[in-house]
């Protein structure tokens, strides 16, 4: 397994609008966000580059959820805004800013909405052409807890890992006691260890 590392690594959010969030029936719609809240500032805190994009904003979809922009001000201005492709990779535009975004980078955290329509066919595409995706499953979701595995039982089949929000966090810190764990502690304490037992 290939660990990722603050260097190496980009991270794509897909479709968290305040629609698509309606979608997701599987998992509650406050962790969702407070996963996706958590991604943002461990972006921010370890200067990942982040690309945002969107889908069909002015349909039932809407836009992306408020906390990207209050977190990602300039991600969320030059978010991608597609005009309906469901695998987000197949965008031109998506593609060539995830391409310049990773300036050479192979490492992909992937999380979005929904995850059995937005997520698994843009994973399996990206894995295909030589990047190392892992999806964040927590900070997404689908229509159904049946739907949302059999997208998790698909991109596995093809080489993507499944991760959650505290594993990941601690496989980019690696230890607590630097600098970099410094500054993503208050992070897991706000965003996911201060709500645990508060989602089933």
């Amino acid at each position: 397994m290939r660990q990722f590392k603050k260097d190496d690594t980009l991270m794509l959010l897909v479709d968290h609008q305040v629609g698509t969030l309606n979608f997701s029936a599987n998992r509650p719609h406050e962790m969702i966000i407070s996963r996706t809240r958590a991604l943002a500032k461990l972006a921010k805190a370890l200067d990942i580059p982040v690309v945002l994009t969107s889908s069909q904003e002015d349909q039932a979809q809407g836009l992306l959820i408020p906390d990207l922009k209050e977190l990602l001000p300039e991600e969320y201005e030059n978010r991608v805004k597609r005009t309906g492709i469901t695998n987000a990779w197949h965008d031109e535009d998506f593609k060539a800013a995830v391409l310049k975004a990773a300036n050479g980078k192979k490492n992909i955290i992937l999380a979005g909405l929904t995850n059995d329509v937005c997520i698994v066919w843009p994973s399996i595409s990206m894995q295909e052409e030589g990047f190392n995706v892992q999806v964040v499953i927590d900070a997404g979701g689908s229509p159904s807890q049946i739907a949302d595995d059999i997208a998790q039982q698909t991109w596995e089949r093809n080489g993507v890992r499944t991760t959650t929000i505290n594993q990941l966090i601690s496989e980019m810190v690696h230890n607590w006691a630097t600098e970099d764990g410094q500054k993503v502690m208050p992070i897991l304490i706000e965003e996911v260890m201060s709500k645990v037992g508060q989602f089933s």
